[in-house]
């Protein structure tokens, strides 16, 4: 269950203190840069002609490393410049300014003095009604004058009905085209606010939301400002997973991303310009990962984006096998895009250096969910076939140093800002690869993954229809474990291989047991669909008993 507003404002602050006492720690750094050397030393390790193997295993070796390492690199270099805080003397002193109270009722907020008009979108798509009502009534409760619109691409008259009881807009549009980014869009056709928040149905926001947000629009250049994503439900094995694989990359990449003007949006928990977005023609609707290319667009354009790592607000992790996997298929598809259709390093683009570099982290990054695969692969070949990636005459006390070097402190790094070992982040980590590869592929062949909101309702489908490459790799390296022990007692001499392979084995176990677990749980009917009065058309709900209906 997502927190409720009370909890929000507790979780914000308590993790706002703790993000901010971590990135500010000496010991941090000091973390940091011995990872960036055992990064460093690991890479020199495995490119000695003398540590050089069988070509084969070396080359997936050598393939998915090289992916790996060039995104640990890139990563401790951005969380290094995390240092930089983006609340100068002009935020504080448009902070200070934001209300020019004149009654005692009004909350008009104000930048460089004159009023503006801030309209707050929350998108809908499926969502059950408790979910969104929580959102709705945050929303509408947040600090600074605004208006709450619901965007319900789910035709739900029960979400109309319930915006009418909180107060909020309510807008139903007549088809479903472009997703959640035609959705905005076509709400941006009749809202005319200055500036527009987006939250998704089931986040809900922070009342000082727009109070910490929206002195940073005092600087004109100002595109938008992007909050973390941050999850309640961390009941299950897929949703503790999820969330903790994000820890990192919202509290010290994104934050180190400010210092190159490349900090993107994340398509919730964001506030923009609407100026900004007109120029660039609105939000872009190509792509299932409309927020990171409307971000790219608007930096191409010359806008500034900015990231705070305060939690403004508190949403709900993908739960199921089946949420996940859809949730990740629609990120991964938005990278690969802009890496094969719009790669960030070409000349062509308007980018600063430090944006190309950042936008081509962001493009590449899901390669490495593609990597495991390959290392998967190199246990069984020396196994069977008796191919090994690195020399013999390299010791495992010699092989267990340098790789200690790179995934330890990769590791010890996560363990710093989490506080402790997830070792849920790491089996999803390593049991994503057929996601990931799909994503390739269907980028490669143009294929369109179609839109499903994370959180949408429905009957649950069994979670091992999205996870038949897992359990065939899982049954494969089980009896290739059978066979390596055998192979080992034989032999007298434990090895590598064997250890490797049985690791591999038991986190792709941990996931199909999570899997397992997921189907024997009652998956909840749907509700019984409710047959709307109203003609299919674009409808605009006033917060009134009155409804106002609007043919496009």
């Amino acid at each position: 269950m997502a927190a409720t507003t009370g909890d929000v404002s507790t979780t914000a602050g308590r993790n706002r203190r703790a993000a901010r006492g971590a990135e500010n720690s000496a010991l941090f750094v000091l973390i940091s840069i011995i990872a960036t050397l055992g990064v460093l030393a690991y890479m020199l390790f495995l490119l000695n002609p003398a540590n050089r193997g069988d070509l084969l295993p070396y080359a997936l070796v050598m393939t998915a490393e090289t992916i790996l390492i060039f995104h640990a690199l890139l990563s401790m270099w951005t969380i290094l410049s995390s240092g930089y805080d983006p609340r100068d003397f002009a935020y504080h002193e448009a902070k200070g300014a934001l209300f020019l109270r004149r009654r005692y009722d009004d909350d008009t907020l104000h930048i460089a003095g004159a009023p503006v008009l801030v309209d707050v979108f929350i998108t809908v798509y499926g969502e059950d009604e408790a979910t969104v009502r929580r959102t709705v009534e945050a929303a509408v409760a947040m600090r600074g004058g605004h208006r709450t619109w619901v965007l319900d691409d789910g035709r739900s008259d029960e979400v109309r009905d319930l915006c009418e009881q909180l107060g909020a807009w309510y807008i139903r549009r007549l088809s479903g085209n472009g997703a959640k980014a035609g959705n905005v869009n076509h709400a941006l056709s009749i809202a005319k606010g200055n500036f527009f928040a987006i939250f998704d149905a089931d986040f809900v926001p922070h009342p000082d939301f727009l109070v910490e947000t929206m002195p940073f629009f005092a600087d004109q250049n100002v595109a938008f400002v992007q909050t973390p994503q941050s999850y309640g439900n961390l009941h299950t094995i897929v949703a503790r997973g999820a969330a903790y694989m994000q820890t990192v990359f919202y509290r010290f990449v994104q934050r180190g991303r400010n210092r190159s003007n490349a900090a993107f949006c994340v398509g919730t928990n964001v506030i923009f310009r609407r100026a900004a977005i007109d120029e660039i023609g609105g939000i872009h609707t190509d792509s299932k990962s409309e927020d990171v290319w409307t971000a790219l667009a608007l930096h191409e354009h010359g806008w500034r984006s900015v990231y705070i790592s305060d939690i403004l607000a508190v949403g709900d992790a993908p739960e199921t096998v089946e949420a996940y996997s859809k949730q990740q298929l629609r990120w991964a598809t938005g990278g690969f895009e802009i890496l094969l259709t719009h790669n960030p390093l070409s000349p062509r683009r308007k980018l600063t250096a430090d944006q190309r570099i950042q936008y081509f982290v962001t493009a590449s990054f899901y390669l490495t969910g593609i990597c495991p695969l390959l290392l998967l692969l190199v246990p069984p070949m020396e196994i069977y076939f008796d191919l090994r990636p690195m020399n013999l005459s390299i010791t495992a006390g010699t092989w267990a140093l340098y790789y200690f070097g790179f995934y330890g402190m990769q590791i010890l790094l996560a363990w710093f800002v989490m506080g402790s070992f997830r070792w849920e982040t790491l089996t999803l980590a390593t049991a994503s690869f057929p996601i990931y590869a799909k994503a390739l592929w269907n980028v490669i062949v143009g294929k369109d993954v179609g839109w499903q909101a994370t959180g949408a309702k429905g009957k649950r489908s069994s979670a091992f229809g999205f996870i038949i490459p897992q359990l065939l790799f899982f049954v494969f390296l089980l009896l290739t474990s059978v066979v390596a022990v055998w192979r080992d007692w034989q032999n007298g001499t434990p090895t590598i291989a064997t250890a490797w392979n049985v690791t591999n084995t038991v986190i792709l176990a941990l996931f199909i047991a999570a899997a397992a677990r997921e189907s024997h749980q009652k998956a909840p009917l749907p509700p019984a669909p409710v047959e709307s009065e109203t003609p299919l058309r674009t409808i605009i709900a006033r917060p009134a008993p009155r409804e106002m209906e609007v043919a496009k």
